[in-house]
């Protein structure tokens, strides 16, 4: 797998004297799905704003193959939607604000988005007509609206039901199998068993300030077959993983 970014050295310091992360060395491959996993506090979400380039590293340096940041869609935790308008003009406006398509290419492709993610048919649903896992549904097709070769996702799921997030979950991983190399997908997440379901890797990340414990591939198909999560392999690998956050934190 040929990297992507690097990160070397990485530490970062807020204002307040916080820090949040301490030498990050970190390479991240193209078209693999990466899971950051670690108890709340421990840099996760400051690691991902450092790869979008949301902020900058105090010390280290975050290095892009080619020299040059790709394009990125971000999904936050909260769906982040505007009420006032529609899921396809929500969906639509990162191409908007670009501007460099005409406006019925914008419409389109925000169209084909939306039923990317399952919600063809909500073109003109307004967000408080949609329930929350279709809201972030929306928020997912926004970010993959500008079809980037990157895809950072901040704990997306943490705040539904468990039978919502693991329909997300299926959608998401068949979402990133069917582009076959071409999206990269960082997820932050705090439970074993979603990093384990949707990752092809998790970085094990120690309480704050946050250093990398444990690098763990994970194996298995993408899309997971039917049965994935109640088969003994999945019991094994996220007995795994629980092992590994557990020393993580001792």
């Amino acid at each position: 797998m040929q990297p992507l970014v690097r990160l070397a050295g990485v530490s970062k310091r807020f204002g307040s004297g916080t820090e949040a992360l301490s030498g990050i060395d970190l390479t991240i491959g193209a078209g693999e799905f990466l899971s950051l996993l670690g108890p709340s506090g421990c840099g996760k979400s400051t690691l991902l704003r450092l790869v979008a380039g949301l902020a900058e590293p105090s010390a280290g340096t975050v290095a892009w193959a080619g020299g040059a940041r790709p394009r990125i869609g971000f999904v936050f935790q909260d769906a982040t939607l505007m009420p006032w308008t529609s899921a396809l003009e929500n969906v639509r406006l990162p191409l908007r604000l670009d501007g460099r398509l005409p406006r019925e290419e914008q419409r389109a492709r925000a169209a084909a988005a939306l039923s990317d993610v399952g919600l063809g048919g909500f073109e003109r649903a307004y967000p408080r007509e949609l329930s929350g896992g279709m809201r972030m549904r929306v928020s997912i097709a926004r970010a993959l609206v500008t079809q980037p070769a990157v895809l950072l996702m901040d704990e997306p799921f943490a705040a539904l039901d468990e039978i919502t997030r693991n329909r997300l979950n299926d959608d998401l991983i068949a979402l990133w199998a069917a582009r076959a190399g071409a999206m990269t997908v960082v997820f932050v997440t705090h439970s074993v068993f979603e990093s384990v379901y949707l990752s092809s890797r998790i970085v094990v990340m120690s309480p704050r300030p946050g250093r990398i414990a444990r690098d763990l591939a994970i194996p298995g198909p993408a899309p997971r077959p039917a049965g994935f999560r109640t088969s003994a392999d999945y019991a094994a690998l996220c007995r795994g993983v629980s092992e590994g956050l557990e020393a993580a934190m001792a």
